[in-house]
């Protein structure tokens, strides 16, 4: 926008202006009109439809799986890409927090007065990323396995073992590799540390809330036991 353009742009707002009505209070009764009406319509639905908590929690299940709100599936599968405990922190407040600063500070550092975003590029290119990014980690999220998968590569002999062990929900309390829970001990390298006899007879009779797995079949059982013997 050269001088003469942005002379007159500012003749017709200036005339524009004076042709309107004031932000306040037309644009702001408007406006508060409208948050009364979303307020009731909301108030409303949840009196008369009420809201689905589910069943009560219980702490000592293996089989729930969490998942956050759909609105948190973004951050979601942040967390899934940033594996490492110790980096959990830049996943959750780190990085969105930088990309939001970034975000509020677009104004700032994208100074150019055009109004057609193929003449600003870098205000373009910032909006469109950071929607392709949302859009993207939010998909991933919905469509991802439940967090009790074990991501690790194992031999082929040791395959159902890693899935029967992931189904059994150990993950819940047990960390192996980058997944799981810290409530039980690592079991990452459980195989150096008991024999296969031991952890066998762990795995029938437990200690604590840990619960017994005398009930499952045989080929199932030994596949767990194999896998977990593997783990150095």
């Amino acid at each position: 926008m050269n001088s003469a353009e942005k002379e007159n742009y500012l003749r017709e707002y200036e005339v524009l202006k004076k042709k309107g009505k004031p932000f306040f209070p037309y644009a702001v009764a408007k406006d508060s009109a409208m948050f009364l009406v979303v307020v009731l319509v909301i108030a409303v639905l949840s009196i008369v439809l009420g809201a689905e908590q589910g069943p009560k929690a219980d702490p000592t299940t293996t089989t729930y799986t969490p998942r956050p709100e759909w609105y948190f599936f973004f951050l979601f599968e942040l967390l899934r890409v940033v594996k490492p405990a110790a980096l959990t922190p830049l996943a959750t407040i780190g990085i969105p927090t930088l990309a939001l600063v970034l975000l509020l500070l677009l104004p700032f550092y994208d100074r150019n007065a055009e109004r057609d975003p193929r003449k600003r590029p870098v205000a373009t290119t910032a909006g469109v990323m950071v929607i392709i990014a949302m859009a993207l980690l939010t998909f991933l999220g919905a469509e991802a396995g439940p967090p009790t998968e074990i991501e690790m590569e194992v031999a082929p002999q040791y395959e159902d073992g890693k899935v029967a062990v992931a189904g059994q929900g150990c993950l819940t309390c047990h960390k192996i590799g980058e997944n799981g829970g810290t409530l039980g001990p690592d079991l990452t390298d459980i195989g150096a540390k008991l024999p296969s006899a031991g952890i066998r007879r762990t795995l029938l009779n437990p200690s604590g809330i840990m619960p017994p797995y005398s009930t499952l079949p045989p080929e199932k059982l030994d596949a767990m036991v194999d896998f977990l013997s593997s783990l150095r």
